[in-house]
């Protein structure tokens, strides 16, 4: 596997807006308020997406994650008790026909689902009307399309899609943790229409395979490398090392310090959770994707979504090391990736394919 080093520069402006997550309060298993809500039966195996609520051994249970029906009272992390009075149309089935207009300083609690500045957002733990752009841990983007589900659940890829892409894949990598990291990403994949929607996903995940060879590898294989930039206020804390993790290989202290911040975790203290906790490795991949442009001029969800091409999309990764002819047959090796991801989705690849 190439071993990288994404060189990113960090913009203040972005940082602010991120960094302000608002810490829990005292208990993220309290009991919401009885609510008229749509709910149906647990059943073992089936699979439940945010914001669905069941009824299990005679108490209602909100799921917090994606998951495949895990049971609610063993798998605290996926479901929340929640209060239910039996009656419908409400309380995150997907339907969001209790949505109602965000209003700040309004209690709201778990399940509510709400609509701010034209987006829908499920309320994942009770909340005295805090921001849902700004308290992630509160709030999770939703999907109000009707079908059931928000948390990536609309996403341009199928599961048996993504199987076929990663058929050697490691069991690490799971497609639920990518929905779920989805979810802190509203724009991927979804802006400018069905057919950009495609080949952004396509690109992302050429990209993905490329840097982990096939999403077989969790960590760089050379392991080696310093990846330490002393000159940084924050420094490298004792015992952390900086080397690639994730799908996209995030690598160097200021790249874990700067996706950490963005997605609510201390990554410059703890970096070996990108390779222990799925929806976290997919986060810090999407996070470079979406806010990251690297050595290019561009992030490659602007590269995508904006008409410039895929080749822009390398040059944002590992442009210093790959494009203007330095490594061409590592270039090859994602343009090809592209092509073939592109055919599964059934879109055409567009022009620029190369850097």
């Amino acid at each position: 596997m190439l071993r990288k080093r994404i060189l990113a520069s960090i913009a203040a402006g972005v940082m602010a807006a991120t960094m302000a997550v608002i810490a829990p309060t005292a208990s993220s298993q309290a009991e919401v308020s009885a609510q008229a809500c749509t709910f149906t039966n647990w059943v073992q195996g089936q699979w439940y997406t945010t914001g669905s609520i069941v009824k299990f051994e005679n108490s209602y249970y909100i799921a917090e994650h994606d998951n495949p029906g895990y049971s609610p009272t063993v798998s605290t992390w996926y479901w929340e008790p929640t209060s239910c009075d039996g009656g419908g149309g409400g309380g995150g089935g997907g339907t969001c026909a209790s949505a109602t207009d965000w209003v700040a300083g309004r209690a709201y609690v778990t399940g509510n689902i709400v609509r701010y500045n034209g987006s829908y957002y499920i309320a994942e733990h009770d909340n005295p009307g805090y921001d849902p752009t700004i308290s992630t841990w509160f709030w999770e983007p939703h999907s109000c399309d009707g079908g059931g589900g928000g948390g990536g659940g609309s996403f341009v890829v199928s599961e048996a899609q993504f199987n076929q892409m990663f058929p050697r894949r490691d069991s690490f990598y799971t497609y639920s943790g990518l929905l779920e990291a989805m979810s802190a990403f509203p724009a991927f994949a979804k802006t400018g229409g069905d057919t950009v929607s495609r080949q952004e996903a396509a690109a992302f995940l050429a990209n993905v395979s490329h840097e982990t060879g096939g999403l077989v590898y969790k960590e760089e294989i050379d392991q080696s490398g310093d990846y330490c930039d002393e000159t940084r206020p924050y420094g490298c804390p004792a015992g952390n090392r900086y080397f690639g993790r994730g799908p996209i290989q995030l690598s160097w202290n200021f790249n874990y310090k700067a996706a950490g911040d963005y997605i609510g975790m201390d990554l410059l203290r703890f970096p070996d959770e990108v390779a222990r906790q799925a929806p976290i490795a997919w986060k810090t991949g999407l996070w470079y994707w979406n806010t990251q442009s690297g050595p290019g001029s561009m992030t490659g969800h602007a590269a995508m979504t904006n008409g410039s091409g895929f080749g822009h999309s390398i040059r944002s990764i590992n442009g210093s090391l790959e494009c203007d002819g330095r490594n061409p047959a590592q270039v090859q090796s994602r343009v090809s990736k592209y092509q073939e991801f592109a055919g599964i989705l059934g879109v055409p690849t567009g022009a620029n394919l190369y850097c």
